[in-house]
């Protein structure tokens, strides 16, 4: 993220140049995308200053929420992986570092000896408590989208993952 505001929209622009350059047919998807991946950046730097102060990054955060919300505080491995739509080497990842601060353990399975149980201790639950209570007052709470448009963008998306098979 830059940090400072230009005088023109730098998107509008490439549609410009896309159009001129003979690709005007696609400019409109062109656009769609660019538009998406900026607004990732701009929401994710938004969400990564709020959970910060916690030592915690979005996928972290998503890991701990997911199990603060499971009925024992656990889950195996690989479900969480398929709940959190990520590759289990990412959460693998992110289990070993909320490891190292004390906000999850991993166990056995008590019945599958190949199978690793990730479980939030009650540190890393009145961690993700808290960092929840920040994130909705400051991220959530207010997108930076006016509140009828929020339902449109949520319905488009939404599409957009139906056609890539996520559910």
């Amino acid at each position: 993220m830059s940090g400072r505001s230009m005088s023109f929209d730098p998107i509008e622009e490439a549609r410009a140049h896309w159009t001129e350059s003979g690709w005007g047919d696609v400019a409109d998807g062109m656009v769609a995308v660019t538009s998406v991946m900026r607004a990732h950046q701009i929401l994710l730097a938004r969400v990564e200053a709020v959970l910060r102060p916690y030592g915690l990054t979005f996928a972290r955060f998503e890991l701990l929420r997911l199990l603060a919300f499971s009925r024992s505080g656990s889950l195996p491995i690989a479900k969480a992986s398929d709940r959190l739509q990520v590759h289990v080497t990412s959460v693998t990842h992110a289990i070993r570092r909320l490891e190292e601060a004390g906000l999850v353990l991993r166990e056995p399975h008590p019945t599958d000896g190949r199978t690793t149980i990730v479980a939030i201790t009650d540190t890393g639950r009145s961690t993700v408590e808290t960092a929840t209570v920040a994130l909705n007052r400051d991220v959530f709470g207010n997108v930076g989208i006016p509140g009828e448009k929020i339902t449109g963008l949520v319905d488009a998306i939404h599409s957009l993952r139906h056609d890539a098979g996520d559910f």
